[in-house]
C-alpha cells in the first residue's frame, strides 16, 4: 500500500554568499572537465570576465549567450551546442528564462545542471520545473522534470546589484509559500510530487514566512543600498531555497491559482510574478475567512513595498467583467486554487478581490 506515503524534494546542494561565484569553476569541476555555460543576455557583458576568471585553471566553459526565451527551439540550440562542445555539464546563469534553459537542456542529454541565479525575484532556481514559453512570449507549457538542480549557486554580492523590485518580487513569491502548503496540508492535497508533504516541508514553509517578516524590510533597505548585508542574507535564502522547497514539497493553492487568473488580464503583464502572487495571498486570506492573518499580512506588504491593490499591478479600472475573467480562470475545474481547505467558487473570489484595499 502506498496511499499512506509523503514526500519531499530538494536540490543536490545549495550554497550561498558574497563571492560565491568565484567557485563555479572548481565546482564544475567535481562533474566534468567541460562546461557549457549559458549566460543571460541581460548580464552577459557584465559576469562575461568574472565567469570566465572563475573557471581558470579548474574546468573548461564554453560560453554562450541565452536568446532570451526559453523555448524549444532556444533549448534544442543549447541541447545541440552541448553536444558539440562535449559538455559533461550545463550552467545556467541569469533570470528565470536563462535558468529553466539550461535545466531542460541538462535534462535532454542526460547531464548535471548548476543553477547561478542573478535575481532573488522568485524560488524558481531550486525547483525541477521549466516554464517553456512561445515564441512569441506566450506560456506554451510547463515542463516538469524528474530531478532538481544538482547544485544552486548563490552570489548575493550580485543579487544585492539588481533592482530592489526583483527582491521585493521574490519577497511576494516566498509569502505564499506557507499559506499555500498550510491550505494543502488542510485539504489534503498534494504536493508537486503528487502524494502529501512531509512535515519537513510545513517547518520549512513556516520557517520561510517568519524570515521574511522578521528580516523583510531590512532587507530592502540593504538592497536599496546595494550592499548584501545579514539581513539580506537571510531573505535571499528564504526567496530561493526556503520557498523552493517548501512549494514543492508543501503544495500550492490559491495565491498561484490567482495569479494564474491575473495573469490573463493585459493589464498586469508588465509586473512581476511575485508581485501578482501577493494579491493572490491577500486574496486568498480573505477567502478563508482569515481576517487577522489579513492584516498582518497587508502591513507586511505595505513595509516592503509589495502590491496591496489591484491598481498596484496596473488594473486601474476595476471592473465586474475584469473581476469575473480573473476568477473564472482561477476556478476552473482542476485548478490549483482548489487545493484549498473550502469549496471556492467564481463568484467568492470576486467577493475576496474586491475586499482588497482600494
Amino acid at each position: 500500500m502506498t496511499n499512506n506515503i509523503k514526500g519531499a524534494r530538494f536540490p543536490g546542494r545549495y550554497l550561498q554568499g558574497p563571492g560565491a561565484l568565484s567557485m563555479l569553476g572548481g565546482e564544475v569541476a567535481a562533474f566534468a572537465q567541460q562546461a557549457v555555460v549559458l549566460l543571460d543576455g541581460g548580464v552577459f557583458d557584465i559576469l562575461r570576465d568574472k565567469v570566465l576568471a572563475a573557471f581558470d585553471g579548474k574546468a573548461s566553459a564554453e560560453l554562450v549567450r541565452h536568446g532570451g526565451e526559453c523555448s524549444d527551439a532556444e533549448i534544442a540550440r543549447i541541447v545541440e551546442l552541448a553536444s558539440k562542445a562535449g559538455a559533461g555539464v550545463i550552467v545556467g546563469i541569469g533570470g528565470g528564462k536563462a535558468l529553466d534553459t539550461a535545466k531542460a537542456a541538462a535534462h535532454g542529454l542526460s547531464l548535471p545542471v548548476i543553477i547561478v541565479p542573478t535575481i532573488a525575484s522568485s524560488d524558481a532556481p531550486c525547483s525541477a520545473l521549466a516554464v517553456v514559453y512561445n515564441e512569441d512570449g506566450g506560456v506554451a507549457y510547463d515542463k516538469f522534470l524528474p530531478r532538481n538542480p544538482d547544485l544552486v549557486l548563490v552570489d548575493t554580492a550580485i543579487i544585492s546589484q539588481a533592482p530592489s523590485r526583483f527582491l521585493i518580487a521574490g519577497i511576494g513569491d516566498a509569502l505564499a509559500t506557507y499559506y499555500e502548503a498550510d491550505a494543502c496540508r488542510d485539504s489534503g492535497a498534494a504536493n508537486c510530487l503528487g502524494m502529501p508533504g512531509l512535515e519537513v516541508a510545513h517547518a520549512i514553509a513556516r520557517a520561510c514566512r517568519d524570515t521574511i517578516f522578521e528580516y523583510g524590510a531590512a532587507a530592502v533597505a540593504e538592497c536599496d543600498a546595494k550592499t548584501a548585508g545579514p539581513a539580506m542574507e537571510r531573505v535571499v535564502e528564504a526567496n530561493i531555497l526556503l520557498s523552493g522547497i517548501g512549494f514543492e514539497s508543501g503544495g500550492v493553492a490559491s495565491a498561484h491559482g490567482i495569479h494564474h487568473g491575473l495573469c490573463e488580464l493585459p493589464d498586469v503583464h508588465h509586473h512581476l510574478h511575485g508581485e501578482k502572487v501577493a494579491i493572490g495571498v491577500l486574496a486568498g486570506l480573505k477567502l478563508r475567512g482569515k481576517e487577522d492573518e489579513f492584516r498582518r499580512v497587508l502591513a507586511f506588504c505595505q513595509s516592503v513595498r509589495l502590491p496591496t491593490r489591484l491598481a498596484d499591478i496596473g488594473i486601474q479600472e476595476v471592473t465586474e467583467d475584469k473581476l469575473r475573467i480573473v476568477a473564472e480562470r482561477a476556478c476552473r475545474p482542476g485548478e490549483i486554487t482548489h487545493n484549498e481547505p473550502l469549496a471556492i467558487d467564481a463568484g467568492m473570489l470576486v467577493a475576496a478581490l474586491r475586499a482588497l484595499p482600494v
